[in-house]
Protein backbone atom coordinates (compact mmCIF):
# COMPACT_ATOMS: atom_id res chain seq x y z
CA UNK A 1 0.00 0.00 0.00
CA UNK A 2 2.74 2.30 0.77
CA UNK A 3 6.17 2.56 -0.72
CA UNK A 4 9.32 4.48 -0.05
CA UNK A 5 10.59 7.42 -1.78
CA UNK A 6 14.29 7.75 -2.71
CA UNK A 7 14.19 10.39 0.06
CA UNK A 8 13.33 8.17 2.58
CA UNK A 9 15.30 5.12 1.55
CA UNK A 10 18.26 3.95 3.57
CA UNK A 11 21.45 4.81 1.54
CA UNK A 12 25.28 3.76 2.95
CA UNK A 13 26.49 7.05 4.53
CA UNK A 14 28.48 8.91 2.32
CA UNK A 15 30.98 11.23 3.95
CA UNK A 16 29.90 15.05 4.57
CA UNK A 17 31.84 17.62 2.19
CA UNK A 18 35.27 19.47 3.88
CA UNK A 19 33.42 22.87 3.10
CA UNK A 20 30.31 24.17 2.19
CA UNK A 21 28.42 23.25 -1.24
CA UNK A 22 28.36 26.43 -3.40
CA UNK A 23 25.35 25.45 -5.40
CA UNK A 24 22.80 25.23 -2.21
CA UNK A 25 21.96 28.61 -3.02
CA UNK A 26 21.19 29.21 -6.21
CA UNK A 27 19.16 25.70 -6.47
CA UNK A 28 16.37 27.41 -4.86
CA UNK A 29 15.69 29.68 -7.87
CA UNK A 30 16.07 27.35 -10.31
CA UNK A 31 13.74 24.54 -8.47
CA UNK A 32 10.83 27.23 -8.87
CA UNK A 33 11.50 29.83 -11.10
CA UNK A 34 7.81 31.31 -10.66
CA UNK A 35 8.61 32.42 -7.52
CA UNK A 36 7.21 36.01 -7.95
CA UNK A 37 4.12 34.99 -10.09
CA UNK A 38 1.25 36.26 -8.00
CA UNK A 39 -0.99 33.18 -8.97
CA UNK A 40 0.41 30.20 -8.91
CA UNK A 41 -1.95 27.60 -8.73
CA UNK A 42 -1.42 25.03 -5.21
CA UNK A 43 -1.76 21.64 -4.45
CA UNK A 44 -4.92 20.16 -3.10
CA UNK A 45 -4.47 19.24 0.74
CA UNK A 46 -6.58 17.73 3.06
CA UNK A 47 -8.57 20.62 5.20
CA UNK A 48 -7.51 21.26 8.30
CA UNK A 49 -10.26 19.96 11.09
CA UNK A 50 -10.86 21.81 14.19
CA UNK A 51 -12.45 19.10 16.98
CA UNK A 52 -15.05 19.23 18.58
CA UNK A 53 -13.89 20.08 21.73
CA UNK A 54 -11.85 23.08 20.61
CA UNK A 55 -13.10 26.31 21.25
CA UNK A 56 -11.50 29.51 19.25
CA UNK A 57 -12.10 33.28 20.25
CA UNK A 58 -11.02 35.18 16.95
CA UNK A 59 -10.96 35.32 13.56
CA UNK A 60 -9.79 32.58 11.23
CA UNK A 61 -8.20 33.15 7.99
CA UNK A 62 -7.03 29.75 5.24
CA UNK A 63 -6.58 30.00 1.38
CA UNK A 64 -7.11 25.94 2.13
CA UNK A 65 -10.18 23.94 3.34
CA UNK A 66 -11.05 24.03 6.60
CA UNK A 67 -13.60 21.76 8.96
CA UNK A 68 -14.92 23.27 11.53
CA UNK A 69 -16.74 20.79 14.65
CA UNK A 70 -15.74 22.97 17.29
CA UNK A 71 -16.92 26.79 18.32
CA UNK A 72 -15.90 29.74 16.95
CA UNK A 73 -16.70 33.19 18.11
CA UNK A 74 -15.22 35.09 15.10
CA UNK A 75 -15.22 35.61 11.34
CA UNK A 76 -14.25 32.46 9.18
CA UNK A 77 -12.82 32.72 5.63
CA UNK A 78 -11.65 29.82 3.54
CA UNK A 79 -11.80 28.28 0.33
CA UNK A 80 -14.19 25.52 1.00
CA UNK A 81 -15.76 25.70 4.49
CA UNK A 82 -17.78 23.23 6.16
CA UNK A 83 -19.23 23.59 9.40
CA UNK A 84 -20.17 20.32 10.95
CA UNK A 85 -22.92 18.98 13.19
CA UNK A 86 -21.18 19.61 15.97
CA UNK A 87 -20.07 23.07 15.07
CA UNK A 88 -21.10 26.54 16.63
CA UNK A 89 -20.19 29.80 14.83
CA UNK A 90 -20.60 33.31 15.72
CA UNK A 91 -19.68 35.35 13.12
CA UNK A 92 -19.91 35.79 9.42
CA UNK A 93 -18.53 32.70 7.34
CA UNK A 94 -17.26 33.50 4.09
CA UNK A 95 -15.81 30.76 1.37
CA UNK A 96 -16.23 30.59 -2.08
CA UNK A 97 -18.02 26.77 -1.09
CA UNK A 98 -19.81 27.00 2.19
CA UNK A 99 -21.35 23.75 3.48
CA UNK A 100 -23.00 24.04 6.90
CA UNK A 101 -24.45 20.90 8.75
CA UNK A 102 -23.81 22.92 12.42
CA UNK A 103 -25.25 26.05 13.92
CA UNK A 104 -24.26 29.31 12.37
CA UNK A 105 -25.07 33.28 14.30
CA UNK A 106 -23.79 35.65 11.56
CA UNK A 107 -23.79 36.33 8.01
CA UNK A 108 -23.05 33.44 5.62
CA UNK A 109 -21.19 34.44 2.13
CA UNK A 110 -20.44 31.78 -0.56
CA UNK A 111 -20.28 31.40 -4.04
CA UNK A 112 -21.96 28.46 -3.32
CA UNK A 113 -23.76 28.16 -0.09
CA UNK A 114 -25.39 24.62 1.11
CA UNK A 115 -27.71 24.38 3.99
CA UNK A 116 -28.06 20.59 4.85
CA UNK A 117 -31.20 19.08 6.75
CA UNK A 118 -29.18 19.64 10.27
CA UNK A 119 -28.06 23.18 9.81
CA UNK A 120 -29.46 25.86 11.77
CA UNK A 121 -28.71 29.86 10.45
CA UNK A 122 -29.52 32.69 12.23
CA UNK A 123 -28.46 35.46 9.52
CA UNK A 124 -28.46 37.13 6.56
CA UNK A 125 -26.98 34.66 3.30
CA UNK A 126 -25.23 35.95 0.55
CA UNK A 127 -24.74 33.60 -1.99
CA UNK A 128 -24.32 33.50 -5.84
CA UNK A 129 -26.33 29.46 -5.44
CA UNK A 130 -27.71 28.24 -2.91
CA UNK A 131 -29.07 24.75 -1.67
CA UNK A 132 -31.21 24.33 1.29
CA UNK A 133 -32.10 20.88 2.69
CA UNK A 134 -35.97 19.89 3.96
CA UNK A 135 -35.10 20.47 7.75
CA UNK A 136 -32.66 23.25 7.80
CA UNK A 137 -33.94 26.13 10.11
CA UNK A 138 -33.10 29.57 8.80
CA UNK A 139 -33.86 32.66 9.92
CA UNK A 140 -32.02 35.73 7.74
CA UNK A 141 -32.97 36.94 4.62
CA UNK A 142 -31.03 35.48 1.14
CA UNK A 143 -29.41 37.42 -0.99
CA UNK A 144 -27.83 36.90 -4.45
CA UNK A 145 -25.36 38.37 -5.65
CA UNK A 146 -23.11 37.92 -8.83
CA UNK A 147 -19.55 38.14 -6.66
CA UNK A 148 -21.06 37.49 -2.64
CA UNK A 149 -17.05 37.13 -1.52
CA UNK A 150 -16.45 41.02 -2.33
CA UNK A 151 -16.11 43.05 0.89
CA UNK A 152 -17.40 45.95 -0.67
CA UNK A 153 -20.71 44.03 -0.94
CA UNK A 154 -23.75 45.33 1.14
CA UNK A 155 -22.85 45.26 4.96
CA UNK A 156 -26.31 45.07 5.88
CA UNK A 157 -29.20 43.99 3.86
CA UNK A 158 -32.13 46.86 4.23
CA UNK A 159 -34.93 46.12 6.91
CA UNK A 160 -38.54 45.05 5.44
CA UNK A 161 -40.86 48.27 4.58
CA UNK A 162 -43.41 48.71 6.98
Amino acid sequence: MFSKTRVTENRPASPAPAGPAPEAAPATPERNPDASAPSTPRPRTAPSVMSPDLTVVGNIKTQGDIQVEGTVEGDIRAHQLTIGETATIKGEIVGDDVIVHGRVVGRVRGLKVRLTATARVEGDIIHKTIAIESGAHFEGSVQRQEDPLNNGGTKKLAPPAE
